[in-house]
């Protein structure tokens, strides 16, 4: 049995666990504040939340909330963890709620996407721990403390665009699956009706807070011609449960630069614009970066002027949406499921050979598994 926590601050997370769960041909149960998603077919543990606010309010799932205690009351533990609020009944709650389903189900592993803190309490009860990993500047105390713990780390990235900088015991136990979404190998809808001389641009600003704000979108809409403009989330735009047919029947698409969103446009080969918004650690800035260094996409890093909008969508949609197979291959959910059955020991006996790299060190040991050492 594999545990797998899903941090409740957006919707990313959330459609990582998903995709990898229904890949898993080992029991896997989910542990969140977030309500039980359609489809998920294992247990599914409510977690109580360690902040007052609602989950997906716009923070970072690894900086402080609003609402949060007095900063004379250390909630990050002298900076070396991210959220610990003394004398809080949620966090004690969902501490607690954790360490009672590790020891009454006894998982061979446990993911951590993502929380320093739930890391560590798992890998304290003695289970071996998978992290998935995130880009930007992630050498504060309290996540080395997440990554130095990790059996292993899991980077929905690709090996070609690795984080510089990264400690090679990190790279050592690194596995990179490529960027993987809810829409790997959905079939692409048919052409629809279109306008003559008008093309599609779609604005992906999802449900984790937005840097720009209703006046800012207006104003780049109306400095171009021959593009009609479509905004799904943020200040200006109407949430779509599946924005999939919208991504494939645009000629280009403007997002943040988020993991989730940047792998959802890729799925779909859309030619891209990605304009990273401030996240705590940077995050957002290095997918830009990597993304920018591999060409894959337009970048800029901050939102445009308006006289430059019609260039910036002329040239995106120029781009050959092809080139996304470099990012996302296609079978990375794939790919992080057979990792993760490998290492909890549950593997079938003839290994898969479609990981991309072995992992050095990891659990379990030889004996442990059906199929002994890995």
């Amino acid at each position: 049995m594999i545990g797998y926590y899903v941090h409740h601050q957006g919707r990313g997370h959330l459609h990582r666990a998903v995709c990898v769960a229904r890949r898993l041909r080992v029991p896997v149960v989910g542990l969140s504040s977030l309500p039980r998603p359609a489809g998920w077919r294992g247990e599914w543990i409510p977690l109580p939340l360690d902040t007052d606010q609602a989950p997906d309010a716009p923070r970072d799932g690894n900086a402080p909330s609003a609402g949060r205690p007095e900063d004379g009351d250390d909630p990050t533990a002298g900076g070396r963890l991210h959220w610990a609020p003394r004398h809080h009944p949620g966090l004690c709650g969902r501490m607690e709620a954790i360490t009672s389903w590790i020891d009454r189900a006894r998982p061979r592993l446990f993911v951590s996407d993502v929380s320093v803190e739930v890391a560590l309490l798992a890998r304290l009860t003695g289970t071996p721990v998978v992290v998935a990993a995130m880009r930007g500047d992630r050498f504060d105390r309290a996540h080395r403390l997440g990554y130095d713990i990790a059996d292993a780390l899991l980077a929905p990235w690709p090996e070609a665009v690795p984080e510089p900088d990264w400690p090679q015991h990190w790279r050592a136990k690194t596995v990179y699956t490529g960027a993987f979404s809810r829409y790997d190998g959905r079939p692409r809808p048919g052409a629809g009706d279109r306008v003559p001389g008008r093309r599609e641009v779609v604005v992906l600003l999802g449900g984790g807070g937005a840097d720009v704000d209703a006046a800012a979108l207006r104003e780049a809409a109306a400095s171009t011609t021959g593009w009609a403009w479509t905004f799904l989330g943020g200040p200006h735009g109407r949430w779509v449960d599946d924005p999939w047919p919208l991504l494939c029947g645009a000629d280009a698409v403007i997002t943040h630069a988020g993991q989730n969103a940047v792998a959802e446009c890729a799925a779909a080969r859309t030619p891209a614009l990605v304009i990273p918004q401030d996240r705590p650690h940077g995050e957002q800035q290095a997918t830009a970066r990597a993304l920018a260094t591999a060409g894959l996409a337009t970048v800029r890093m901050s939102w445009p002027a308006p006289r430059e909008w019609q260039d910036l969508l002329d040239r995106t949609a120029r781009r050959p949406g092809g080139r996304w197979a470099a990012w996302a291959p296609g079978d990375g959910a794939q790919r992080a499921a057979r990792l993760l059955e490998r290492l909890s020991g549950t593997a079938p006996c003839a290994p898969p050979r479609d990981l991309p790299r072995a992992v050095p060190g990891a659990v379990p040991q030889a004996g442990e598994g059906p199929c002994g050492s890995l």
